[in-house]
């Protein structure tokens, strides 16, 4: 009779899942660092949400966070 076990393997290795983590982590610290700067009376206009973290940095993040992600797919497995 035949062995109808599955052997089912995942699409990814586990080091490309890793780094697509790494990759995920870095784009949400960079949304994070956009967030705030409002200000809490819509009358008062804040200058704070053109700081150099919100316009610079944290889109700079992102996008090297991006960049971790793009990687992790291409990544060949050693096998």
């Amino acid at each position: 009779m035949k062995d109808n076990t599955h052997n089912e393997e995942f699409l990814f290795g586990k080091a490309n899942y890793i780094v697509l983590l790494i990759g995920l982590a870095i784009i949400a610290l960079g949304f994070l660092l956009m967030s705030g700067g409002g200000s809490d009376d819509p009358n008062v206009f804040s200058e704070e949400i053109f700081s150099f973290r919100r316009i610079r940095l944290a889109p700079t993040i992102v996008l090297a966070g991006f960049a971790v992600v793009i990687y992790s797919i291409f990544k060949k497995n050693k096998k």
